[in-house]
């Protein structure tokens, strides 16, 4: 048994690895190929609501879109071309450029329905919050067995 639990813990340790690596995996893989990078998203739940936290470093607040349904959260930040400008400078030679100009785009299903006309959103510091009041709270009953 202890080699069954050894194996288990290495598999569950694999998984969380993988887990934890998928961003930088989606944004290598989106460097690559040229399309939107997926930006890291913290996503904490109550109650009453449901909180989206995202990574959108060197983005402006009018940059941001934010599409919503009842159970998807879809978020698009596109640098605009005045941005984009200011990082193509005639007449230098850049030995490095790691600072990125393009998009990010980020698709989350919500862990419960929201009520789309009460929920708020704001950009501080490069972190866009988006707070999201449930639909309905879930409730739980005792069901008596005979």
């Amino acid at each position: 048994m202890d080699e069954k639990k050894g194996v288990d813990n290495m598999f569950n340790d694999m998984i969380k690895t993988i887990k934890e690596k998928q961003v930088d995996l989606d944004n290598a893989i989106a460097e690559y190929t040229g399309g939107p990078v997926k930006p890291a998203m913290d996503v904490m739940e109550n109650e009453e609501e449901v909180v989206v936290k995202t990574d959108l470093p060197g983005f402006k607040r009018e940059d941001i879109k934010i599409d919503l349904t009842e159970d998807t959260l879809e978020i698009n930040a596109e640098f605009s071309k005045e941005t984009e400008e200011e990082g193509e400078e005639e007449g230098l030679t850049f030995h490095r450029k790691e600072r990125r100009f393009g998009s990010a785009a980020r698709t989350y299903i919500l862990p419960a329905k929201v009520k789309i006309d009460d929920v708020t959103a704001s950009f501080k510091d490069g972190v866009l919050t988006v707070t999201m009041p449930k639909l309905e709270k879930k409730e739980t009953f005792n069901v008596k067995i005979d």
